[in-house]
């Protein structure tokens, strides 16, 4: 349940960062909902090799090169799908980071809601 919860949340918070910042165009809540699945398998997949791989240069950049990453992973996501664009890499760089805080803020609120059962 948890799954479905967060899943739909994302969707919200990716029309959220489309509403907040005009360089991100999402179409419809169905476009969210297949965007934000895209963007968790490419963050449960790729992520952590592409982490691995540029792990030297995430460690002389003290970690910022991870921004870097999750800007390249939610612009890899719009190149996918036909209902999510992003318009380019600083787009990717703000809208990741923007998704990434609602991100943040809904999983202290299931955290919060969920630990109280």
């Amino acid at each position: 349940m948890r799954i479905i919860i967060k899943w739909l949340l994302s969707a919200v918070a990716l029309l959220a960062v489309a509403y907040l910042y005009s360089g991100v165009q999402v179409n419809s809540f169905g476009s969210a909902l297949i965007a934000a699945a895209v963007i968790g398998l490419l963050n449960m997949i790729v992520r952590p090799v592409l982490v691995v791989l540029t792990l030297p240069v995430t460690i002389v950049t003290l970690g910022l090169f991870l921004f870097v990453i999750n800007a390249l992973l939610f612009w890899a996501a719009s190149g996918l799908l036909g209902g999510f664009q992003v318009s380019g890499f600083v787009a990717a760089l703000i809208g990741s980071l923007i998704y990434s805080l609602l991100g943040l803020i809904i999983e202290a609120a299931l955290g919060g809601l969920l630990s109280k059962r």
